[in-house]
Parts: structure tokens; C-alpha cells; sequence
């Protein structure tokens, strides 16, 4: 993993924390909590006092249903050794950005700079990939039968790589 001169995270800890739920870009109370070096506790207890900074489009709570599959997928005690007694918390980009208000740490704020600037690379990375799928298009309908064959190479050179789903249990 690089780590960057001014980074206190390497950038792909953040992005291994980046979860897609209900079709939005989310990292999860308990994640935010270990890159800020806080309980789980006390970023929720904050939040919770401001709760007015957190529209639904910054955070919410993962439903029932939600957070079960999400809990059984992670094999857990009773208990809050890791603090999953209640729903988790989801956080959007921006509600991490409010964060930095909430938390008012030296840390948090470098943490939240990283995590922004990873969201913002994310999201680069998906518009240059569009991009690109739509002048591959462009150039297809442009050129006979016989590109096809490179257009379909090119194509699945695009698509991006399945990740391999993560065992649960014992090995």
C-alpha cells in the first residue's frame, strides 16, 4: 500500500471502506470511528446532537432488514465488542464533510481532507471510464462488420474486474 507524504491513511484503506448501499456511495459510523480514532460511541453521540447538519442525503440509518443480512454476513456475538448493537450509520460525502464540523479534532479534519479527496478521485475515475464507453460507441456505429470484433475486445477490456466475494466462516 503507498502512502502519500501528507497522508496519515494509505488512500486504498479509505477506498476499501467505501460501500455501495441503496445505490449511494456510503462509509460506514464504525469505519469513520477507526480512521478517526474515536468510539463508535461517541461519533454517533455527536451526530445525534447535531442531528439538523445530517439531512437523509448525508446520512442514514441502515434498515432492520439492512443491517440484519449486513450482520449475518459479518458473523457476530451479542455484545458490543464491535459495536453492532444498533444500526449502523450510513455516511454519504457530504456527511462526511459535515463531519469535520461535528468533530472537531486535528485528526478529523486531515482524515475527512483524505477521505473527500478519495470520493472526488472515485468519482473522476467513473466519468473518464463513461467517457471513453461513449466515443468507443461513437466509433463504432461509425465503421463496418469487421471492427466489430476489436469494439467487442475493447468493450470487455472496459468492464470492471468482478471482485471475488469474500468468504465467511472458518477456512
Amino acid at each position: 500500500m503507498k502512502k502519500s507524504e501528507n497522508s496519515l491513511i494509505p488512500q486504498e484503506t479509505i477506498e476499501d471502506k467505501i460501500l455501495l448501499i441503496r445505490g449511494k456511495k456510503v462509509i460506514l459510523d464504525r469505519d469513520l470511528a477507526v480512521l478517526y480514532c474515536v468510539q463508535t460511541k461517541v461519533l454517533k453521540q455527536a451526530v445525534r446532537r447535531n442531528a439538523k447538519r445530517f439531512p437523509d442525503d448525508f446520512m442514514f440509518e441502515l434498515t432492520t432488514q439492512e443491517f440484519e443480512n449486513w450482520r449475518s454476513q459479518i458473523v457476530t456475538s451479542k455484545g458490543d465488542k464491535i459495536g453492532l448493537r444498533y444500526k449502523p450509520m450510513a455516511f454519504t460525502e457530504q456527511g462526511v464533510a459535515m463531519l469535520s464540523s461535528v468533530l472537531n479534532s486535528e485528526r478529523a479534519i486531515q482524515v475527512n481532507i483524505q477521505i473527500i479527496r478519495t470520493f472526488t478521485k472515485l468519482r473522476e475515475m467513473i466519468l473518464t471510464h463513461k467517457e471513453l464507453q461513449k466515443k468507443i460507441e461513437s466509433m463504432e456505429s461509425k465503421y463496418d462488420y469487421q471492427f466489430k470484433i476489436v469494439f467487442d475486445a475493447i468493450k470487455q477490456l472496459l468492464k470492471p474486474p468482478e471482485k471475488p466475494k469474500k468468504q465467511i466462516g472458518y477456512r
